[in-house]
């Protein structure tokens, strides 16, 4: 299992929200770049990053903290989701380097676009699937659709098998250190023929087995590593137990 420290990007800062509520934000740093630094010293190979103010606005606003997070990576993987809901913004970031893009809203509102994109820009793009009650939230989350979550994979996976993986959040479990709901991801990753990626809630080292076990094939993990809840380099050992 894939173990993807998490970096949060609002107005430069790295910072986590609770449930998604912009008013629920605590700043743990603001050099993104050192925090990137930090985790990939520790061993992180894969790093997953937002862009908070992209996700409201739908365009990139942290791009020089993008820029840093990108530079402190060297040739380990980066991926980036919030505001990526054009092709220009696909080029844009891919040319700064980032590894892996996450479209959310944007393939909720055209899948049959999203599946374009990934055909055309292979091994680059991941399906962002942040649900409540198991319904799709778009526009950084300030909305939620009548679509299901299972629905929405079923919809991309008819057009295309070229989507790299689906991070999947349980908005409800985001940032409450209450671990995550594995029921409604043990539901995705049946509707799934992509890899599942689970985000939201991830607490204790427990969690993380119970993933293993789950065959879950990443974990996003940010507000336990921040307040020293999981040692990185605990986690990143668990990756070589038998599953």
């Amino acid at each position: 299992m894939e173990i993807w420290p998490a970096i949060d990007l609002l107005g430069g800062n790295c910072v986590r929200l609770q449930q998604g509520d912009y008013n629920r934000n605590t700043v743990f740093s603001v050099s993104p770049g050192e925090v990137a630094n930090r985790w990939f010293a520790e061993g992180a190979q894969f790093l997953h990053c937002v862009d908070l103010d992209g996700a409201k606005t739908g365009d990139i606003v942290n791009e020089q903290a993008i820029a840093n997070i990108v530079e402190a990576a060297g040739n380990r993987t980066v991926q980036l989701g919030g505001g990526v809901r054009n092709e220009a913004t696909i080029e844009r970031l891919l040319k700064l380097g980032v590894s892996r893009l996450v479209v959310g809203t944007a393939a909720w509102k055209d899948p049959a676009w999203f599946a374009k994109m990934c055909e055309k820009y292979p091994g680059h793009l991941v399906l962002g699937l942040d649900a409540l009650n198991g319904m799709v939230a778009t526009e950084g989350w300030l909305e939620k659709s009548k679509t299901s979550a299972s629905e929405l994979v079923n919809r991309v996976a008819q057009h295309t098998s070229a989507c790299e993986a689906v991070v999947y959040t349980d908005i409800a479990k985001d940032g409450m250190m209450a671990g995550p709901n594995f029921q409604s991801l043990a539901e995705i990753q049946v509707a799934s023929p992509f890899p599942v990626i689970c985000s939201g809630g991830i607490t204790t080292m427990q969690d993380l087995r119970d993933l293993i076990q789950q065959r879950t094939a990443g974990a996003i993990i940010g507000r336990s590593l921040y307040e020293g809840q999981i040692q990185l380099e605990e986690a990143l050992r668990l990756d070589h137990l038998p599953h």
